[in-house]
């Protein structure tokens, strides 16, 4: 096959330690998982596309589909260019304990279960390493020390390039960093959800560890693509989130009206204000963030590619923060549940 050249979109690097990215990775949770039935071939046509178009970080989770999603991957890699095959940055989530029915059932962060879900995870992708390894969230029964020294462990035998960690507290971070380097933090972070603000991302600066930020447009929440009267798919699991419950998704899409004046004002969509500023926040924040979107269709990934050209001044981001000022979201980002799992959150 005939080597050539990709666009090159804007990078970051992840962090003192991790790798240089493109400046907007691909989530690609949505392509097997959680949000109701998915196109496997409008799924790898999109992962080719953000491939073509200079995206270079991946994101999964070997629970995603119950390894689903990391087989997409490895066919999408397979079947992609050799230029944008060799550029592909994979970063991979572990841990979480699942039922035959699709329930989770809490985390497994012991040495021995990180070296067992990594050898899985590298047969499923079909590769040789893997770029970013990381928890999904922190086992409350073992030191986060213990966990990241396995994934360090496995740095060293050359199974894994870097340590990422994932919805961890201030003073997680701060005791993760203190065994190995860590790349990034992945978190959520979007214009409403904003709580890492205060305490983690002084943190990150403090460390020179990265963001890489999922959830920016908080599940279609603030796409504005999201109606008041639409009905989810079975076995979306948006149709458990405080956020999109009742009264609250009222109040929520109230935010997102206000949002659609001030795009409108600049000539670009919803999302692309919404993915702009959590782009801006680097640079603000002294943290270079990377924002995960998860696009499932070609269309929108190229919507989310268009915020890279989006630029919000002083007085852009002056009128952001009044249409949805920071604690605006009406509800819980993840049912009671599941908030008693974010480490970041205690």
């Amino acid at each position: 096959m005939t080597s050539r050249t990709l666009p090159a979109l804007p990078t970051r690097r992840l962090g003192a330690t991790g790798p240089q990215v493109s400046a907007i990775g691909l989530g690609c949770m949505g392509m097997s998982a959680l949000y109701g039935e998915s196109d496997r071939t409008e799924s790898i046509a999109t992962i080719h596309a953000a491939l073509d178009a200079g995206v270079t970080l991946l994101d999964t989770g070997d629970f995603y589909g119950m390894g689903h999603n990391e087989l997409l991957i490895n066919e999408a890699l397979r079947t992609a260019p050799a230029a944008a095959r060799e550029q592909a940055l994979t970063s991979v989530k572990f841990g979480a304990l699942r039922t035959v029915e699709g329930g989770f059932t809490g985390y497994d962060g012991r040495p021995a279960a990180v070296k067992n879900f990594a050898a899985y995870s590298l047969q499923r992708l079909g590769t040789d390493h893997i770029d970013i390894y990381r928890i999904a969230r922190v086992d409350p029964g073992v030191p986060i020390e213990e966990t990241v020294g396995a994934i360090a462990e496995l740095v060293e035998a050359g199974h894994v390039r870097h340590i990422g960690i994932s919805e961890v507290g201030a003073d997680t971070l701060r005791r993760a960093a203190a065994v190995a380097p860590i790349a990034d933090l992945q978190i959520e972070y979007s214009l409403i959800s904003r709580s890492i603000e205060e305490k983690i991302l002084p943190a990150a600066r403090e460390l020179g560890i990265g963001v890489t930020a999922y959830g920016v447009l908080s599940r279609g929440l603030i796409s504005g693509h999201f109606t008041r009267d639409r009905e989810l798919a079975p076995g979306d699991f948006r149709g458990m989130s405080p956020r999109f419950q009742g009264e609250n998704l009222h109040r929520n899409l109230d935010l997102v009206d206000q949002l659609r004046a001030i795009a409108e004002a600049k000539g670009v969509t919803v999302a692309q204000t919404a993915i702009a500023w959590v782009l801006a926040q680097g640079p603000l924040q002294g943290v270079d963030i990377v924002p995960l979107i998860g696009a499932r269709r070609r269309d929108r990934l190229t919507e989310a590619l268009g915020s890279l050209d989006v630029t919000l001044d002083a007085a852009d981001l002056a009128a952001i923060e009044r249409a949805v000022p920071a604690g605006a979201a009406a509800g819980e980002r993840y049912p009671a549940a599941q908030m008693a799992h974010l480490d970041s959150e205690h």
